[in-house]
């Protein structure tokens, strides 16, 4: 399904329907008291946020009115949620005209809200209809957003399109059963992606992973009966002295714990275990239409973790791309080794700064929930720049801590480290501490999107499914970066505090 958004100087003649945003209270966005006011009031639009309500004009045109709030409250985030209410109210018509004359002023200019209603409507209207034999899809094919300033407005619709149709994307391959997206399926993908978006990508199969010393992604992959690759893409932009920032996603095709085998309830929804990889390859195919400014390289590692005769054992020892050895006491603990291997070999190119984003701990989930993705890292002002990013893209963050009086609770007998901590004591933590010893002086952040990566409940633009979290807050933090410089800046807040 395809929905074209546009902007426009004026209402088009063929539309189906009419819609305009309405505020909370009895003062219209210019001042004066809403002529249908009372009328409204009847159709239960109180102005809420997302609420809606639908009558027949007096020339018989169906129009739309849309909640948006409190107007002292305008931003992006009401914005997209605009667009998902209309494209909700509206999915049985075929074009809609929305007047956001009165919502692109103050804070908010045209391209801004043109931008956020163009993420909301597109991603409200997402469907994941593709193995249904008789899809249910709906009817929303045009969308002309209406503002005196139609170009600036314009821009702002044609930039959110790329940034939805990546999310989109990152959802379709979170959503499609891991039978059909295999390692070996992804990696296709992504070398098909590479050639149409204009990125390099190189694949490593088995042979180049046990040649380059990644043990933590190999031992992974031994009780698969499908083959493990690597997956590296590299966008460049057209200037040649620009900064590189590296993003790591975890691309887990399926997790069954392996021999630490999860039970039947929790490995239902493990297809999505490779969301992380899913975003960075978005991410990479929209860089150039977008006109990311700085280079981007994308490392997703990716295999299956199963339980078979081969498999990695309780107690086995792997060695990492650096030289460091993990003991593997909970193979269900898996995304930490191969993400190791893939920032030894980020940290290795030197760049500006490592992003990496992984659905690594469900002890997030139980700290931040569903709606909300951990951060970590060790540098200032990278975990900055992803929470400025974060907030402009509306994708939560929560920056959590790593003590370094942790460190001692994966200490290990037998090698440098094991890939767990105490039971049941900050495992998201320990987690993203392990994850540390792998990218040197690099400046880093992690972001745990276990929780926000797939929701049970549709709300608003976020569809049931994979969500594609982090696309956006990634491609905010490229169009906006600025050069950090390769060494490690000032520590995270707090973390003087921590030992």
């Amino acid at each position: 399904m395809t929905v074209a958004v546009e902007g426009a100087a004026a209402v088009p003649g063929d539309v189906a329907a009419r819609a305009r945003p309405v505020f909370t209270g009895p003062v219209a966005p210019d001042g004066s008291e809403p002529a249908d006011a009372t009328l409204l009031a009847k159709q239960g639009c109180t102005g809420a946020l997302g609420g809606t309500a639908t009558f027949t004009a007096p020339d018989g045109a169906l129009e739309v009115v849309v909640g948006m709030g409190k107007l002292g409250e305008l931003d992006a985030e009401a914005c997209r949620r605009l667009g998902a209410a209309l494209a909700a109210a509206t999915e049985h018509c075929d074009s809609v005209a929305l007047d956001v004359s009165g919502v692109a002023r103050g804070p908010l200019d045209p391209a801004r809200v043109g931008c956020a209603v163009t993420e909301g409507v597109l991603l409200g209207a997402y469907r994941f209809t593709r193995l249904k034999s008789e899809p249910k899809v709906p009817d929303l094919r045009r969308v002309v957003l209406v503002d005196p300033d139609g170009v600036g407005l314009g821009a702002g619709c044609a930039r959110g399109a790329v940034t939805a149709g990546a999310v989109a994307f990152a959802r379709d391959l979170v959503n499609t059963p891991s039978g059909e997206l295999t390692p070996g399926a992804f990696a296709e993908i992504a070398r098909d992606e590479g050639g149409r978006q204009g990125f390099a990508v190189e694949i490593w199969g088995a042979e180049e992973i046990a040649t380059a010393g990644l043990g933590g992604l190999a031992g992974v992959a031994r009780g698969s009966a499908e083959p493990s690759c690597l997956v590296r893409g590299e966008y460049r932009p057209d200037d040649p002295a620009a900064p590189t920032v590296i993003l790591v996603g975890k691309g887990i095709t399926f997790d069954s714990g392996g021999l630490s085998l999860k039970p039947a309830v929790s490995m239902m929804t493990m297809k999505h275990d490779m969301s992380g990889a899913a975003a960075v390859l978005a991410v990479l195919g929209a860089c150039r239409r977008l006109g990311v400014g700085v280079r981007v390289v994308g490392i997703m590692p990716m295999t299956e973790n199963m339980p078979d005769g081969r498999a990695i054992k309780p107690g086995d020892v792997v060695r990492i791309r650096n030289g460091k050895t993990i003991e593997v006491l909970n193979t269900d603990c898996e995304g930490r080794l191969v993400l190791a291997d893939a920032l030894c070999l980020a940290a290795e190119e030197s760049p500006d700064a490592i992003v990496d984003v992984a659905t690594l701990t469900a002890a997030v989930v139980g700290a931040l929930g569903r709606r909300i993705a951990g951060l970590m890292g060790n540098d200032d002002r990278i975990l900055v720049a992803v929470e400025n990013a974060s907030a402009r893209a509306g994708e939560p963050v929560w920056r959590l801590p790593l003590p370094a009086g942790y460190r001692s609770s994966f200490d290990s007998e037998v090698a440098d480290m094991k890939n767990l901590g105490i039971p049941g004591e900050g495992a998201a933590l320990v987690g993203g501490l392990i994850l540390q010893e792998f990218v040197g002086t690099t400046p880093w952040a992690h972001l745990d999107v276990a929780g926000p990566s797939w929701v049970e409940e549709s709300n608003g633009y976020v569809r049931k499914g994979g969500t594609g979290f982090g696309v956006r807050t990634l491609l905010e933090l490229l169009a906006t970066y600025e050069a950090l410089g390769s060494a490690v800046g000032a520590p995270a807040a707090g973390r003087e505090l921590l030992r």
